[in-house]
């Protein structure tokens, strides 16, 4: 979060994306940021163990959620 807020206070679009095992964190996070509004995508936890193919899927399946949250 602390590089998605940096990215965006400089002017560059920016995304966080982790598991949704750190979705509360991530709100904390953003708030004590001063960018309550900060974008993030989360994945199925967990991602610890996930092979690289478990990945390419999760990836997958937030693909155009990160690019419509990076371009609007």
């Amino acid at each position: 979060m602390h590089d998605t807020v940096w990215f965006e206070i400089n002017g560059v679009p920016a995304v966080t994306v982790a598991s949704t095992e750190f979705r509360e964190a991530a709100d904390v996070q953003a708030r004590a940021l001063g960018m309550k509004d900060a974008r993030s995508i989360f994945v199925a936890h967990p991602i610890q163990d996930a092979t690289d193919d478990e990945m390419r899927d999760k990836a997958n399946e937030v693909i155009d959620e990160i690019i419509a949250a990076l371009t609007t």
